[in-house]
């Protein structure tokens, strides 16, 4: 069932960039971002009063509801690092430094949670993952004048604090019923969201978005909700080190939706680097 979840977490996160692309033609990354999180936090109270959960919130021990906390800080740090980065950086620096998290996450559940079943293959696994995501980065014909390197922390930085979230997630879903586990965190990430775009000065633009792109926005932030819940649930019974990766293959889901719906075409570089990702996953799957 784990292993069932994390590929419709996959999927629903596909779904998510295409739904987030038709959203944020006019509108602004931080606001829709922001608006998406209340429907993803109002989704996730929904499935934990739906299973019942919702008593479970003051059983809580300290340990688990900490770690969900600083897993959500984690994931809103690694949002304004990934968007800092971006916009001092060339885009084809920033990207791949910032996919890496895949890799450190796995490296890190190997590490401290002893996932060392078949640890050759998770290796293997890891470096064809990283060759892939090396392959699949294309170069831009545009890129910004950077006159230092501050760029390259705050890609460090995104990096890092998400493969963070996946591991502080790992240990504060412990004990705690998944669906409570992301309605918390997703509350901390919420109120991370909405500081964004007020200390941008951004919340008076929120009145002067169109139906259309709001109802995209608000497709994804359902799309986001399902991803996590699944997400969460995976990494809750399963094994990070295969959760994860299966979880960034939501990029062949994204992919596929793109072509249909945008036309958008691959390079063969590309399209080499999508099938060592996609083949790393599921050796790494198969062997866990």
């Amino acid at each position: 069932m784990w292993l069932l979840m994390a590929i419709l977490s996959a999927f629903f996160a596909g779904l998510t960039s295409i739904l987030a692309k038709c959203g944020i033609r006019k509108t602004d990354s931080d606001i829709a971002t922001a608006l998406r999180t209340v429907i993803v936090l109002l989704f996730s109270w929904i499935m934990a009063f739906v299973v019942g959960s919702i008593k479970d919130i003051t059983n809580i021990d300290i340990k688990s509801l900490l770690f969900l906390i600083l897993s959500g800080f984690a994931t809103g740090a690694s949002w304004i690092c990934y968007f800092r980065a971006l916009s001092i950086g060339d885009i084809n620096k920033v990207v791949p430094i910032d996919k890496s998290s895949t890799i450190l996450s796995i490296l890190l559940a190997i590490v401290l949670f002893g996932e060392t079943n078949h640890l050759a293959v998770k290796l293997l696994g890891t470096t064809f993952l990283a060759l892939g995501i090396f392959l699949m980065i294309e170069k831009k014909n545009t890129e910004k004048a950077v006159r230092n390197n501050r760029w390259m922390i705050y890609a460090i930085l995104s990096a890092v604090f998400a493969a963070l979230t996946s591991i502080l997630a790992k240990v504060g879903v412990t004990g705690v019923e998944s669906n409570l586990a992301t309605t918390i965190r997703t509350g901390v990430v919420l109120v991370m969201a909405w500081i964004i775009v007020f200390l941008k000065g951004k919340q008076n633009e929120v009145k002067s978005i169109s139906k259309k792109e709001l109802f995209f926005i608000l497709l994804s932030g359902f799309a986001t909700g399902a991803s996590w819940l699944c997400y969460y649930y995976g990494i809750q019974n399963g094994v990070v080190s295969v959760v994860v990766p299966i979880d960034k293959l939501s990029i062949v889901v994204a992919i596929a939706f793109s072509y249909v719906v945008f036309g958008e075409r691959l390079s063969k570089k590309a399209l080499i680097g999508l099938a060592l990702m996609v083949a790393a996953t599921v050796v790494m799957a198969i062997y866990s």
